[in-house]
């Protein structure tokens, strides 16, 4: 039995709480409409060559219901560095975008590992996210495997520091992520993620959190990211929350028409600070 069985059991119950705030056909319902005009293209976040030479290639990192998962896995040229990355993609999918992103990250200096939260397929458009995104209810065990066997396949690399990341849906899982591995994870970065408000569910929390969220995101609410912030206030949890006034859902995803320049470079800027501060 692998070493995150017990916290994927655990994390179930906790899942299912989360879901009585807003229920996963509430959370894409919303969803669709944030994205009701978005296409999954190449954003701007995602055309930036890393300035040293990247190592990338793909990467089976998880086995589930005897299926091979197969992931993105990027770093600097040279010793694989101390520091990883994983990396959750939005709810288009794992595609080039996404792995970019990895790029990206690896050439910051992490090991980064891009996960498939669905498992082989991807959104060529908002039909298939939402039904994707949909379906991806009824799996949370799973997803939650599959998130622990990528911690696993970083700390088998040689990595003693774990962050996690995640854009819209991926942000959701990047919460989720340090909730159900407490022990595993040392910085958590969610950009306009599903958020938890409830201080029972919170209180795992262990690692650092960023948050980024837009003042006009409807699907992720100001009011339901002051909330969350309340909520970790009153728990003595470490966080930062930045909520740019301008932006809306989106703002900063990999892959979108929704790419608001100014905000999301400021919080890459803040993205890489906060893993240089909490993981090196």
């Amino acid at each position: 039995m692998r070493r995150f069985t017990l916290w994927v059991l655990l994390f179930t119950a906790v899942s299912s709480l989360c879901a009585a705030q807003l229920s996963n056909e509430e959370y894409v319902s919303k969803m669709e409409k944030e994205h009701a005009t978005d296409e999954p293209v190449a954003s701007p976040a995602s055309q930036v060559i890393p300035e040293i030479e990247i190592v990338a290639l793909d990467a089976t990192y998880a086995g589930i219901d005897g299926k091979d998962i197969v992931g993105y896995m990027a770093h600097p040229e040279g010793e694989i560095p101390k520091a990883g990355l994983v990396v959750i993609h939005e709810w288009w999918g794992l595609n080039d975008n996404v792995r970019a992103m990895a790029r990206r990250l690896a050439g910051a200096g992490y090991l980064a590992l891009a996960v498939d939260l669905y498992e082989g397929e991807v959104a060529e458009d908002r039909t298939d996210a939402s039904r994707l995104a949909r379906a991806s209810g009824e799996r949370t065990e799973q997803i939650l495997d599959n998130l622990g066997q990528a911690i696993e396949h970083l700390r088998s690399a040689g990595v003693e520091r774990i962050g996690v990341i995640g854009w819209c849906f991926g942000g959701g899982w990047s919460l989720r992520t340090a909730l159900a591995f407490p022990d595993q994870v040392d910085a958590t970065v969610i950009y306009y993620g599903r958020l938890t408000t409830d201080q029972d569910e919170l209180q795992s929390l262990s690692s650092p959190v960023l948050g980024i969220f837009g003042a006009l995101d409807e699907g992720i609410p100001v009011a339901t990211v002051r909330e969350f912030q309340a909520a970790l206030d009153a728990l003595d949890k470490e966080a930062a929350i930045h909520i740019y006034e301008d932006a809306d859902h989106a703002f900063a995803n990999p892959s979108g028409t929704r790419y608001n320049e100014t905000a999301a470079e400021d919080a890459w800027a803040k993205t890489l600070a906060f893993f240089t501060q909490h993981m090196n």
